[in-house]
C-alpha cells in the first residue's frame, strides 16, 4: 500500500473529489460546481490524485474528464483487509469470553 494513497485522500476535498468520481467519471467544472469550488482549486486537487495513481485523465475537445483508477482503492482495501483480519479475530474472542461468562452465569443461577 503507498503512502502517496492515504496522503492524496486525507485532504477533505480531494475525498469529496473521490467520492463524486465513484459514481462515474465527470469533467473538471462538474466537479467545481458540485462541490463548490473554484476550477483552479479544483485542478489541484485533481492533480495531487492524478500524481497518486488515484485518477486518470481523459482530455475531450477542450474537456478534461476524470475518473478513478481502480488499482490504488483495491491496494487500498487489501491493506484494510489485514486489519478487518485482526478485528473479526478479536470479536471472536470477546464473544467466546462473553459466552463463557454467560455460561458460568446460568450455572450459578441453575445452583441457586
Amino acid at each position: 500500500m503507498n503512502t502517496t494513497t492515504l496522503s492524496a485522500l486525507a485532504e477533505p476535498n480531494r475525498l469529496h473529489i473521490v467520492e463524486l468520481l465513484r459514481d462515474g467519471p465527470r469533467p473538471v467544472g462538474e466537479i467545481a460546481d458540485r462541490l463548490q469550488l473554484h476550477q483552479p482549486q479544483v485542478s489541484k486537487h485533481l492533480r495531487v490524485l492524478s500524481d497518486a495513481g488515484l485518477v486518470e485523465v481523459k482530455p475531450i475537445a477542450q474537456m478534461r474528464i476524470y475518473k478513478l483508477r481502480p488499482q490504488p482503492f483495491n491496494e487500498l482495501d487489501d491493506w484494510l483487509q489485514s486489519f478487518r483480519r485482526i478485528w473479526e479475530e478479536r470479536f471472536d474472542q470477546l464473544d467466546r469470553y462473553l459466552q463463557e461468562l454467560q455460561g458460568q452465569s446460568d450455572k450459578a443461577e441453575s445452583q441457586e
